[in-house]
């Protein structure tokens, strides 16, 4: 008995079928209908490639199928066809007003403001800072927060020969003008005393209502009243640094007991954070949270030289003396860093 050998590839079946099976000079065919076709419709892309690849022996091999390539395209009108039929996959589409440009980032014509080297505190980046200048008139003010502060300053400064000016306005508040408008106070305390520094120490009594930018009333505490704050306490900054000529030191409102002062203390702080962001360079922002309240809460007593002491007053709001020259430490510190007295 003959046996015969099975096909299982079952390619048999075309043959039956009178189907045409493809043979290799076909593939060839179709390789070099391909690359005709590649030629014709993307000729440019690959000159493109080829011209913006780095030099070596791929580049070479790129630039010279794609010079011819990309003469043929040019000549043709396929190429501009396949580009509009691919535009939407294209990453430079047209995508409206807003993209990166010289206008843009200069500001001009755009309502994004652009940033500017003052936004930085050349300490924080590692770049060299400026020289220190020479500390001769320091103002302190604000509410009643910037007392004791501003005596226990003036009596660590004085043998220095810093005239240092004490000007609180107790019960004041930026969210309320009516008693004091730190707007003009800012302007005329600047005009009189011409400060090489500034300390502010302000928030004991926010919290009221204040007027929007369309005019409407804005309660506290949500982030339209928050962005009102920040505006009010941007616009002081601005006046109390003299365009770049002095320094500020605006101390963080220490976390109170009440836990409804909190809720407003939690506002303010980062409202002075942002206020003080365009000018960094100029603006030093002293948190004193984490020296009044290392464990994220209110507490009367913190370590002071291995001993628990008191350093807040009875309300829960303000520093008591030892608070206070804490306090003072931490902006001859930093007054350190930009003057020499």
């Amino acid at each position: 008995m003959t046996s015969t050998h099975r096909d299982d590839s079952q390619m048999s079946r075309f043959d039956r079928e009178g189907v045409r099976r493809s043979r290799a000079r076909d593939a060839v065919k179709a390789v070099v209908l391909s690359a005709i076709l590649l030629i014709v419709f993307a000729g440019d892309s690959i000159r493109d490639a080829g011209e913006e690849m780095n030099p070596g022996i791929g580049r070479d091999i790129v630039v010279a199928i794609g010079t011819p390539a990309g003469w043929i395209a040019d000549h043709t009108p396929l190429a501009d066809a396949g580009d509009a039929v691919t535009s939407g996959l294209s990453p430079d589409s047209e995508l409206g007003e807003g993209g990166f440009s010289a206008e843009t980032l200069s500001g001009s014509g755009a309502e994004v403001p652009p940033v500017t080297p003052d936004a930085f505190d050349p300490v924080e980046i590692g770049a060299d800072p400026p020289p220190r200048g020479e500390l001769e008139t320091l103002l302190v003010t604000g509410d009643s927060l910037a007392t004791p502060l501003d005596t226990e300053l003036a009596r660590l400064l004085s043998d220095e020969g810093v005239e240092v000016i004490l000007d609180p306005h107790l019960a004041s508040a930026l969210s309320n003008d009516e008693l004091v408008d730190w707007g003009q106070l800012s302007t005329s305390q600047v005009s009189e005393h011409d400060p090489d520094a500034v300390v502010y120490f302000i928030g004991a009594n926010e919290g009221y209502d204040m007027e929007g930018a369309d005019g409407e009333t804005v309660e506290c505490c949500d982030q339209e009243w928050a962005a009102v704050y920040s505006s009010r306490a941007r616009q002081v900054a601005n006046t109390f640094r003299q365009d770049g000529d002095a320094r500020v030191y605006w101390l963080t409102v220490p976390e109170p007991r009440d836990p409804k002062r909190q809720e407003i203390a939690d506002v303010v702080n980062p409202g002075i954070e942002v206020a003080a962001q365009p000018w960094r360079s100029q603006i030093r922002v002293l948190d004193l949270a984490p020296t009044f309240a290392p464990d994220g809460d209110y507490t009367d007593s913190i370590d002071v030289e291995g001993e628990s002491t008191i350093v807040r007053e009875g309300d829960g709001i303000h520093l008591n003396d030892v608070g206070s020259q804490i306090a003072a430490e931490q902006v001859l510190e930093a007054l350190g860093r930009d003057f020499d007295y």
